[in-house]
């Protein structure tokens, strides 16, 4: 695993100019570019400068690395976000978004993603994508992996139902065998307060947060921090 930290002052559009290059590698080397979006307020602005880009939108497949258990309709939704603000705009093939289905029972929705994406690998191998992107949360939870929840340590899932006692709510979410397959993961963080001390103890290597456990085994992880 390769590793960079990026400190960025104009974090929307270098993280839309580094998932623009991570596509055109993915299309000229595979002719496909596997990308997983990730929720909340930071990458919904680097989604709307991504729709303004050129990227070759029908050789483009997005998965989800987290989803809350709510209608697709509802605005809490990742998928409804991403919608509004990407996919609505760009032509990419309906076959080619793979939602997670928060609105189903949990373990069902769960269980079925994950035969989905073991559907799109001919070899038997773990699903790869080419760039997957996460955040952080002011308590070190990445995708929707928080600490002292069974998610933690699944090893034979790729996907997973997790509840999470502090939000009292199910959520779908990427296991650690799955995000550490890809080939690139770029954890999109704004600067604040918080986030900066659990950086600077993920990067100390001294931290038990759930992201300081994305290790990508045979690929690269990248930082990309905002900064005012």
């Amino acid at each position: 695993m390769t590793t960079k930290i990026l400190q960025s002052w104009q974090f929307i559009q270098d993280a839309a100019s580094l998932i623009e290059r991570e596509a055109h590698q993915a299309i000229r080397v595979r002719n496909e570019f596997r990308i997983a979006l990730s929720g909340g307020s930071t990458p919904k602005p680097i989604f709307a400068a991504l729709a303004k880009r050129v990227l070759h939108w029908p050789g483009t497949v997005v998965t989800f690395s987290d989803e809350r258990c709510v209608e697709p309709s509802d605005t809490r939704s990742n998928y409804y976000m991403a919608s509004r603000v990407l996919l609505d705009h760009v032509p990419i093939p309906t076959q080619n978004i793979l939602r997670m289905k928060g609105e189903q029972d949990p373990a069902r929705a769960a269980s079925e993603y994950e035969v989905l994406l073991r559907e799109r690998t001919s070899d038997g191998t773990v699903y790869r994508h080419d760039l997957l992107l996460l955040g952080i949360g002011e308590d070190g939870h990445t995708a929707s992996l928080f600490r002292g929840t069974r998610a933690l340590e699944i090893t034979d899932r790729l996907v997973v139902e997790n509840y999470v006692p502090k939000l009292g709510a199910w959520r779908l979410t990427f296991t650690y065998p799955l995000i550490n397959a890809a080939r690139h993961v770029l954890f999109l963080v704004k600067s604040s307060m918080k986030k900066d001390e659990i950086l600077r103890q993920v990067f100390g290597g001294k931290s038990d947060f759930p992201c300081s456990r994305v290790s990508p085994h045979h690929g690269e992880l990248t930082w990309l921090l905002g900064r005012a």
